[in-house]
C-alpha cells in the first residue's frame, strides 16, 4: 500500500481539505429521530457513509461513542469503517490511545493491522506517556503504509496544563511532540504519515515549519474555532491542514442531501487551503 501522507494528498487534493467526525452523540441520535440504542447508532452511521463516503476526504469516527455500547457497538464500527473504506474514503480512527509495551503494540495490532477488523487508514494517539511510547504504533504506520495523528497542541482548554509545561530546553512539550514527528517524517515524499492534531481554538500554535507531515484541527465549529483562525495558527503550511469539523456538520442530518450540503458549505469556508 502507498504510503498513507502520500494517499492523503490525493484526497485532499481531490475531495478538498476536510475532515468530518463521526460522533454518535446521544442529543445527536435523538435530533435525527433515532434510538439512543445500537439501532440508532447503525443508522446514523449508515446515513453518515451515505453523506461522506464518497465526497470528503477523511471520515472519522469517534470510537467512544461507539463503545459506549459494548460489542455490539464495536460491531457497528466495524463495519463503518469498512463501508467508508469501499466507498473511497479515508477512515481515521479517533481512538486517542497510549499505553507501553505490550499494551501499546495491542493497539497497534487493532487499528493498524490488516488483519484486524477495525483496521484504518489511521489512528489518534497521545503521547503522553514519553514519546518513545508509541513506537509500535508509528513501526506499524509505517510497515503497513498507514498513519498516526499525535496529540500535541489539543482544542481542550485543560490540555495546556501539560502541553504547555517546559522542558528543559525551553521547548513546551508540544513542541517537544511536533519535533518527535517531524523526525518520523524526515525523507518521505510530498507529505508523511505521521501527523500532529492542533486545535483550531489555540491562541498559539507550536512551529510547524518542519512537520513535513498533516495536521489535524480540530475545535472548528461547535468549539469556536473558525477558519480564519486556522488561517492564523498555520501559516504558510496551508497544504497540510487538514481542518475537522464534526458537529456542525451532524447537526444539518438526517438528510443526506442536508448533510453533503453542509460539508460544501463548510469546503467552501476553507476554499484559501487549497491555493
Amino acid at each position: 500500500m502507498r504510503p498513507f501522507g502520500q494517499r492523503l494528498a490525493d484526497a485532499l487534493g481531490r475531495r478538498g481539505p476536510l475532515c468530518v467526525g463521526i460522533d454518535p452523540h446521544p442529543d445527536l441520535l435523538s435530533a435525527w429521530g433515532l434510538g439512543v440504542d445500537v439501532d440508532g447508532l447503525a443508522r446514523f452511521s449508515e446515513l453518515c457513509v451515505d453523506a461522506f463516503g464518497d465526497t470528503v476526504a477523511v471520515v472519522k469516527p469517534q470510537v467512544a461513542f461507539f463503545e459506549s455500547y459494548g460489542s455490539a457497538g464495536i460491531a457497528v464500527l466495524e463495519r463503518t469503517i469498512a463501508e467508508l473504506g469501499e466507498a473511497g474514503t479515508l477512515v481515521l480512527s479517533d481512538a486517542k490511545r497510549g499505553d507501553i509495551g505490550s499494551t501499546m503494540d495491542a493497539y497497534a495490532r487493532t487499528w493498524l493491522s490488516e488483519d484486524s477488523p477495525l483496521c484504518s487508514d489511521a489512528v489518534t494517539v497521545s503521547p503522553y506517556l514519553g514519546f518513545g511510547s508509541l513506537a509500535p504504533a508509528l513501526e506499524s504506520a509505517a510497515r503497513t503504509g498507514r498513519g498516526v495523528f499525535v496529540l500535541a497542541a489539543t482544542s481542550n482548554p485543560e490540555g495546556a496544563q501539560v502541553q504547555q509545561a517546559r522542558v528543559a530546553d525551553g521547548r513546551s512539550v508540544a513542541q517537544v511532540v511536533v519535533d518527535e514527528c517531524a523526525a518520523c517524517n524526515e525523507g518521505a515524499d510530498e507529505l508523511g504519515s505521521v501527523g500532529v492534531v492542533v486545535g483550531a481554538t489555540l491562541t498559539e500554535a507550536p512551529d510547524l515549519s518542519a512537520l513535513h507531515g498533516p495536521v489535524l484541527m480540530p475545535g472548528v465549529g461547535a468549539q469556536g474555532g473558525t477558519a480564519d483562525d486556522v488561517r492564523r495558527l498555520v501559516g504558510d503550511r496551508l497544504g497540510a491542514v487538514v481542518p475537522n469539523v464534526s458537529r456542525d456538520v451532524l447537526r444539518a442530518g438526517p438528510s443526506v442531501a442536508d448533510l453533503r450540503a453542509a460539508v460544501a458549505r463548510t469546503l467552501d469556508g476553507f476554499a484559501f487551503l487549497t491555493k
